[in-house]
């Protein structure tokens, strides 16, 4: 008979390619997946695993056993939500992604929420950005992430994935409060041509500032590129350059900071994304109605 935990262990091996991969995966130590392979070696009687340089391959062996591995976890994973559909209760563990300022403004009153009105679930929030959440739903790593697209650039979605709007967060531009335009009521992206941008770090949303940017007729000069609110917001007091600011999980604003609406809004669309196969699961939508709840007092 061959062992479920094992059979997700070589899966894990075989999704990230490597045996610490699989190890951060599934939230164990290496030694763990080692061993978890070596038995399942025995019990198959067959090479799983060869060395490769430093790392390690599969064996075709190895491969087509991974593959049976993924679709007999797809079927556990459809049973366990048919029962839990069944049952009628959001019970169990839910493991969250959700991208910072989501994390910040969103999910502590969804994950208090979750607490209150389904004690017998567990929740767990892990701070992560669209491209490392969304192949964690992919492969399983994690149940649910919250993720963004822009109003004129939205994010790549693989198959396999069902999603669900939460909220449209509108976005402002913050700029130092000695700016010539610090006074104005409204302004166009276009005004900040000669400015120095302060941006998000390389990813989805750094990519965005810059094809909108450049949609406008502006190449932008990213002097700085910071990940969190408050260090932007920092630069900016600074008066070291100017950023977009999204009103979700914003915080404080420094004395020192203006924050002034687009004319032609600036939107983000948050939603919610999870596995076709867990589409049933009572907890999925538990959380995403507690998401919407929470989104429903800050979105446009």
């Amino acid at each position: 008979m061959l062992n479920l935990d094992r059979l997700r262990t070589l899966h894990a091996v075989a999704r990230h390619g490597s045996v610490s991969g699989a190890a951060d995966g599934l939230h164990v130590t290496t030694s763990a997946v080692s061993q978890q392979l070596s038995k399942l070696e025995r019990e198959t009687g067959q090479q799983l695993l060869a060395k490769n340089g430093r790392g390690v391959r599969l064996t075709d062996a190895g491969r087509l056993l991974a593959d049976h591995a993924a679709r007999i976890l797809s079927q556990v994973e459809l049973a366990q939500s048919d029962l839990e559909a069944q049952r009628g209760q959001a019970v169990g563990e839910l493991l969250l992604g959700a991208f910072p300022t989501a994390a910040r403004g969103l999910l502590p009153q969804a994950l208090t929420t979750l607490r209150a009105e389904h004690p017998q679930l567990r929740t767990r929030l892990l701070e992560m950005e669209p491209d490392a959440s969304v192949p964690s739903v992919v492969r399983g790593d994690i149940d649910l992430a919250v993720v963004l697209d822009w109003y004129n650039k939205p994010l790549p979605m693989p198959g396999g994935l069902v999603k669900a709007a939460l909220m449209d967060d509108p976005a402002d531009v913050a700029i130092p409060a000695d700016h010539p335009l610090a006074d104005r009521d409204e302004v166009d992206l276009e005004d900040f041509a000669a400015d120095e941008w302060i941006s998000w770090p390389n990813g989805f949303c750094y990519d965005w500032l810059m094809f909108t940017l450049r949609g406008k007729g502006i190449e932008p000069r990213i002097s700085h590129t910071a990940e969190e609110h408050a260090t932007q917001m920092a630069l900016i007091a600074a008066g070291l350059g100017v950023a977009v600011a999204p009103r979700l999980g914003r915080g404080p604003v420094p004395d020192q900071v203006r924050v002034v609406p687009v004319r032609h809004s600036m939107r983000r669309h948050i939603y919610a994304i999870w596995r076709a196969d867990a589409d049933r699961r009572p907890s999925i939508r538990a959380a995403v109605e507690a998401l919407r709840a929470a989104g429903a007092p800050l979105g446009a």
